[in-house]
């Protein structure tokens, strides 16, 4: 059926006017999941995708968290998935971080008095990590899966970064190289699922996008020091895409009380997406870490 003159229409081709979405501060539009428990929810959790990917690939951990009665939440990034924007590029870092709170404050005023939890992968760790720290007091927790926390060494050693910020200035739309898909997972069948998933921008990361993710570790580097609120930090040994220096970084710099690390032997970038038994262990440590802190009279109040 062909979509009315002059609709808003997704990357796809689909009116924004059938599917969840929200309007930025820029004026794009923003396409949005919600995973609801059968109950009322317990608290909520919003999740934050990494680069390249969208929203929909959290479904599978989404309902792990339905399951506890959380009520789950997502949107794809500016750029990425079915939302609107230039695919992988952003003009400030920034930005994603103010509209991870802005969805956030919709969900609130519809479900007020609930802890909130904010739950990253990758660059979506970066993400949370950043809008955690813009509201410090805010929220009741943060999970980390092999989040971003500092640069890849070979990926960004400083003669590269000089020359990048040079590129940057003549030609920021210039490839770096994709993504590679087989250090997302172990799972021969997750990366196929990769490689073919349509809403996955499989194009080369632009040089502007990647001056962005170096501005963002700089200011988790700055950052670090000052975090007091409560995290769990999740990563596999064997990630090549997000070094797992970082999260060690993080758990040594931070001066919340409440802080877990986990390291998963053997594993891959995705540990969501990793093999069975990472998968199953990576959900039991993020679902009982999160019952475990959400308040008792709140979870009197609920049925």
């Amino acid at each position: 059926m062909p979509e009315e003159k002059g609709a808003r229409l997704t990357p796809q081709g689909i009116s924004y006017d059938t599917v969840p979405h929200i309007v930025n501060a820029d004026g794009q539009y923003l396409f949005c999941r919600t995973w609801e428990p059968a109950t009322e929810p317990k608290a909520l959790v919003f999740i934050a995708h990494g680069a390249g990917e969208h929203c929909g690939r959290y479904n599978d951990l989404a309902q792990m968290l339905v399951e506890h009665s959380l009520l789950a939440f997502a949107h794809d990034h500016v750029g990425h998935g079915q939302s609107e924007g230039v695919r992988m590029a952003v003009s400030d870092f920034h930005i994603f971080v103010r509209d991870c709170l802005q969805h956030i404050d919709q969900m609130v005023k519809i479900h007020p008095n609930l802890p909130v939890f904010l739950l990253g992968h990758s660059m979506g760790g970066a993400i949370a990590i950043l809008t955690a720290c813009e509201r410090p007091t805010e929220f009741a927790g943060v999970m980390l899966i092999a989040p971003m926390v500092v640069m890849n060494p070979e990926a960004a050693s400083p003669f590269k970064v000089c020359l990048a910020k040079i590129l940057n200035r003549v030609l920021p739309n210039l490839s770096m190289g994709s993504i590679q898909s087989t250090w997302i997972s172990r799972d021969e069948k997750e990366v196929e699922n990769y490689d073919k998933d349509p809403l996955v921008c499989h194009d080369g990361m632009k040089v502007s996008f990647g001056i962005q993710l170096l501005n963002a570790v700089s200011w988790i580097e700055q950052a670090l020091p000052d975090i007091a609120w409560p995290f769990l930090v999740m990563h596999g040994d064997a990630d090549k895409l997000c070094d797992i220096r970082g999260s060690h970084l993080m758990y040594e710099k931070a001066q919340s009380r409440d802080k877990t690390l986990k390291i998963y032997e053997g594993a891959y970038h995705a540990l969501h997406k990793d093999l069975p038994e990472i998968i199953n262990a990576v959900f039991k440590e993020i679902g009982s870490w999160i019952m475990q802190r959400i308040p008792k009279e709140q979870e009197k109040s609920s049925p």
